[in-house]
């Protein structure tokens, strides 16, 4: 990836981690391919890329060594409004997408939660789950295998800490994220010519955390979480390893 551009998908991109991702890879001057459930939220988030605005809060970080981030202003960017909590859909959409035939790489950055203990959580807040941050992963990887095949290119599954340990009213996402690695390591054997790391974060300072703590009865406080942009310069390092290795797995944690 050092030194050459390519296209990249990301899935919830529009979400705190989902974004700081497109922000460092527009940065670089790849072709990004921008998903989530929104238009509008995909259409003010590409505006603006394109205009750079929206690189305020990763635009000190410098990852590539030997020189500064590539020129971003002949890179494409393409929206695709997908709605991952009715998998099944996910192939119609993609097949009138008109996307690449090939792709550098794939970022799995969707995912929901909503906690709560397992006596009260219901068939529909299980399948929620696991249809967001399992099935979709699994059938939007599946259907974008041609386009990564022919680029050799790279899977990245953003999973949780949540995904390493369950804890109590976390059963529903701790089971879909453990689900996640497991889809994770059976495609990097089933794939040889692919590269695939899982990425664990721990709590990030994103809207979801921000829902999390509610949940919780907590109160939300940024400066107690790891920045989206800080686990998004660790993905994008891993993207950028030599081809000669891959970063596997890597957990990500507030210091």
């Amino acid at each position: 990836m050092g030194g050459v551009t390519g296209t990249y998908l990301i899935t919830g991109a529009t979400g705190g981690i989902g974004t700081a991702v497109a922000e460092l890879l527009r940065e670089r001057g790849h072709d990004l391919v921008l998903t989530g459930r929104s238009p509008d939220r995909l259409a003010e988030l590409a505006g603006k890329l394109r205009t750079g605005a929206a690189h305020a809060a990763t635009q000190s970080i410098a990852i590539a060594p030997g020189g500064p981030p590539a020129a971003a202003s002949g890179a494409s960017i393409t929206t695709v409004p997908l709605d991952l909590t009715e998998p099944r859909r996910i192939e119609a959409v993609l097949a009138g997408a008109e996307l690449p035939d090939r792709l550098d790489g794939v970022v799995h950055a969707a995912g929901v939660v909503h906690l709560s203990p397992v006596a009260e959580l219901e068939a529909d807040e299980w399948m929620d789950h696991l249809s967001v941050n399992l099935v979709s992963a699994a059938e939007v990887t599946r259907l974008l295998l041609p386009a990564l095949r022919a680029a050799e290119g790279h899977v990245v599954f953003v999973n949780s800490t949540a995904g390493l340990r369950a804890n109590p009213e976390w059963s529903a996402y701790a089971a879909s994220k453990f689900g996640l690695r497991a889809l994770a390591d059976s495609l990097r054997a089933e794939e040889p010519s692919l590269r695939v790391t899982t990425v664990y974060p721990g709590r990030t300072a994103t809207e979801m955390q921000r829902r999390v703590r509610a949940q919780e009865g907590h109160p939300y406080a940024e400066d107690d979480f790891a920045a989206p942009g800080t686990v998004a310069r660790v993905l994008v390092a891993a993207l950028e390893t030599p081809r000669d290795a891959v970063v596997s797995d890597v957990t990500v944690r507030p210091n």
